[in-house]
């Protein structure tokens, strides 16, 4: 038997197990067990040896919260803020976070915490979402923690404390949460309320970036540009900034536009920061639509088309970017006299 034989042979047998477990589950879910109901369920949702199918796994999860199972209560809760197979309804969502909570359900716990911080499905209380926050992070959820240094960080219902929060985010980092390496790298890059650390601050980054964090990666592009904390080097900040193109990162794709039209750490191409810009434009990147205005408008590795130029502009001009305005104004002006 080939090598590819062996293979085929096995996914077939893995495939046929497969099949025989749901079966099973689903002779137990018939028979009212709440615990084949939910592992039913989960096999839908997650499309675990059969096709995803939320609205089957909506049923099978209704099924087992009927029962009172907490983890069944929680799975509807987080599908109803989704929208997931089924019309988003946050007042819903929180009745069932609730329900999975009274019964010590940590995840449950944490989303209500959630609903509460953010005013979903019930009126925003800081005090609320922070009391469901620690009553899961007593139970090592580490997205719980990671939501109270995010609370101390932004002075959200608490005062600005980035010692308390580098606490939080530091239990969460205990569990590889990643955007909790990113934010302590933001801590201690900026140094507010906590000694400004630029060595700490790229340790952190760079373990948020190991874990593909994009935003991490150009923070560290960024550090490498300016030489800030780092000895210069543009070449290692195109790296990371096309790191975190490669990962969807519509304001990496335009850093690497950005240092191709500027040639920093190679040779100027404008045909290539057109491509990046315009790559990063497609996402609604403000930065990238401004930079295409101005190529556009000087004819950078194009040929000059003020009219381009000025759609561009106002494009930047509604994402948010206000340097775009005064070229907007200008160009609208000089048109206007032709």
């Amino acid at each position: 038997m080939t090598k590819l034989e062996e293979l085929l042979k096995q996914q077939i047998e893995i495939a046929a197990a497969i099949e025989v477990e749901v079966k099973k589950k689903q002779e137990a879910a018939a028979k009212g067990d709440s615990e084949a109901q939910f592992q039913l369920a989960v096999i839908n949702h997650q499309g675990q040896g059969v096709k995803q199918n939320f609205g089957e796994a909506i049923k099978c999860f209704k099924l087992a919260a009927a029962k009172g199972h907490a983890a069944a209560e929680f799975f509807l809760g987080d599908m109803l803020v989704k929208g997931q197979g089924i019309a988003q309804n946050y007042a819903e969502a929180l009745r069932y976070f609730q329900l999975a909570a009274a019964k010590d359900y940590g995840q449950a716990q944490y989303m209500l915490g959630v609903m509460f911080d953010g005013g979903k499905g019930v009126k925003e209380d800081f005090k609320v979402a922070m009391d469901w926050y620690k009553l899961a992070a007593k139970k090592d959820n580490a997205d719980a923690m990671f939501g109270l240094g995010s609370m101390y960080e932004t002075h959200h219902g608490v005062e600005q404390d980035d010692m308390e929060a580098a606490r939080w985010y530091k239990l969460a980092a205990q569990q590889q949460h990643a955007e909790a390496y990113y934010r302590l790298g933001v801590v201690y890059s900026k140094g507010k309320s906590i000694k400004k650390d630029l060595s700490e601050a790229l340790r952190w980054f760079s373990l948020a970036s190991e874990k593909e964090h994009f935003g991490a990666q150009i923070s560290i592009g960024l550090m490498y540009q300016a030489g800030d904390g780092v000895e210069q080097s543009h070449s290692k900040a195109m790296s990371y900034y096309k790191m975190a193109a490669s990962h969807g990162s519509a304001e990496g794709q335009y850093k690497v536009g950005f240092m191709y039209q500027n040639g920093l750490g190679l040779d100027r191409d404008y045909a290539q920061a057109l491509l990046w810009f315009s790559l990063a434009a497609e996402h609604e990147n403000a930065h990238a639509q401004s930079a295409l205005g101005f190529m556009y408008e000087h004819g950078q590795g194009v040929n000059e088309d003020e009219p381009k130029a000025l759609m561009y502009f106002k494009k930047a001009v509604k994402n948010g970017d206000e340097t775009a305005i005064r070229n907007c104004e200008m160009l609208e002006a000089r048109l206007g006299k032709e």
